[in-house]
């Protein structure tokens, strides 16, 4: 790759070049076009001189040589027929008639012809003048010619000239260039080390620069990310400490999924395998160890079920198809699940019984099972459940939840060792949080600890 100063150089060269090409042309071909223009012109005034001084006693022939000898011009007076009355630079009476000649049609209608054309009389490239006058009713032509090298000499010594001052211009704007470059070639250096002081770690959080508006505020910005970073490496050790316990919490979850699912298999596969080993077992301990192996079962699809919703809701792919349900009737039956699990806990249900919300029944139903097992518990007497029009409030007199982990406890897999607010997996506040979200309703959590804890679904 190439440095900015070669970038830099090879561009301008670049440029020179082109410029110079579209420019010596132009400049070419105007000067040419100037001088061929500026040429016929003068010839055209020349031979309105000349016919001005001839008369019918001049002697064309030696009018021919005067001109050729004081003005270097080729001279030559042609009659309307064509032939040829008196030559400057061959014998006349060797030429061709000159009737159909170009310059002489032009000038026989429009009165003044031109024509650049190669002479074979001279052998030379010439620019022709003609102009038509009359001499006692008789046409004749008088032609001026001048050599086209001669033009051409002139056109290069100008264009010599031209070229030395574009030379010149562009080796001032080239030595600037270079200067430019070179300064801010130090500037786009010194940016440089300053990115690699950043990159070994050093200490150098501070770069500045004068040289333009640009490179000031490109300075700035780099100053500004410089002390962003150092801010950045003194947190990276508190960083450090978190993802070390985040790493710990992912221990603790995986630890809790192996463990739930590690329990019911290990009964399925006991009971199994002493029905397998013992085909004349007693029928009533047949069935019962039967009873074991399809509760276990059903647990273990439950927990899987448990896992699936949750990556559902967390996903935002699960769908709720809602009717209107008895809020009382569904309350009632999840504590007819629950309540034989729980003995000693008295549930009392106040509020209004007829009141129908539009909820998705099965999914619901998991939101009210889970606050009320929590409730149960937790909970050290009896677990109330209030239904106003506007709220469910489950409330209980259990050992509480500690302000800090109020926020935390219905986030996926919180469990920690000091918080049991969540079952086993800790899904069951997740799973109750996001389905109350999915109808855009809101979960309010109150309590105190050693007092007990409100939780509240607000329509």
């Amino acid at each position: 790759m190439l440095k900015f100063h070669q970038i830099v150089l090879r561009k301008f060269l670049t440029l020179f070049v082109l410029l110079f090409a579209i420019v010596g042309g132009i400049v070419y071909y105007w000067t040419y076009e100037f001088y061929i223009q500026s040429t016929k012109n003068a010839l055209v005034e020349d031979t309105k001189l000349l016919s001005l001084q001839i008369n019918n006693t001049t002697d064309f022939d030696k009018l021919v040589k005067l001109v050729r000898k004081n003005l270097n011009l080729r001279m030559t007076v042609v009659r309307d027929d064509g032939t040829i009355l008196a030559e400057s630079d061959k014998d006349k009476k060797t030429m061709d008639n000159h009737r159909y000649r170009d310059e002489i049609v032009q000038a026989r209608e429009n009165g003044i012809g031109f024509k650049i054309r190669h002479s074979n009389t001279v052998n030379k490239d010439l620019l022709y003048v003609a102009r038509k006058i009359v001499l006692d009713d008789k046409i004749i032509y008088l032609r001026l010619a001048k050599e086209a090298e001669g033009i051409q000499a002139e056109i290069l010594y100008l264009g010599l000239k031209i070229l030395a001052v574009i030379i010149l211009f562009f080796i001032a704007v080239f030595m600037a260039s270079y200067k430019l470059n070179t300064e801010i070639q130090y500037e786009t250096n010194k940016i440089v080390d300053f990115l690699k002081s950043l990159v070994k770690q050093k200490k150098s959080t501070y770069i500045s620069s004068e040289y333009s508006q640009e490179f000031a505020y490109i300075t700035k910005l780099l100053t500004k990310i410089a002390q962003i970073i150092v801010k950045k490496e003194k947190k990276k050790s508190k960083y450090t400490e978190k993802l070390q316990l985040a790493n710990s919490q992912k221990d603790d979850i995986i630890s809790a999924i192996s463990h739930e699912f590690k329990n019911p298999i290990a009964v399925v596969n006991g009971y199994s395998q002493t029905l397998l080993d013992d085909e004349n077992i007693n029928p009533n301990i047949r069935k019962k160890f039967l009873e074991k192996i399809h509760k276990n079962g059903t647990k273990l699809s439950a927990l899987i079920d448990t896992l699936r919703l949750s990556i559902k809701l967390d996903s935002k792919q699960q769908k709720i198809t809602k009717t209107e349900v008895n809020l009382f009737d569904l309350v009632s039956d999840c504590v007819d699940t629950i309540k034989p699990n729980y003995h000693n806990r008295e549930t009392i249900i106040e509020g209004d019984k007829d009141l129908r919300i539009a909820v998705d029944e099965g999914l619901f139903d998991i939101v009210l099972c889970n606050l009320i097992e929590n409730a149960y518990k937790y909970s050290e007497d009896e677990v109330h459940i209030r239904i106003t029009p506007d709220s469910l409030e489950i409330i209980d007199s259990g050992v509480g939840i500690k302000p800090k982990d109020i926020d935390k406890i219905t986030e996926k897999f919180y469990r920690a060792n000091t918080n049991k607010w969540n079952n086993s997996l800790g899904l069951g506040l997740f799973l109750a949080n996001n389905i109350i979200k999915l109808h855009n309703f809101t979960l309010e959590i109150e309590s105190e600890i050693n007092k007990g804890s409100v939780f509240r679904v607000k329509f």
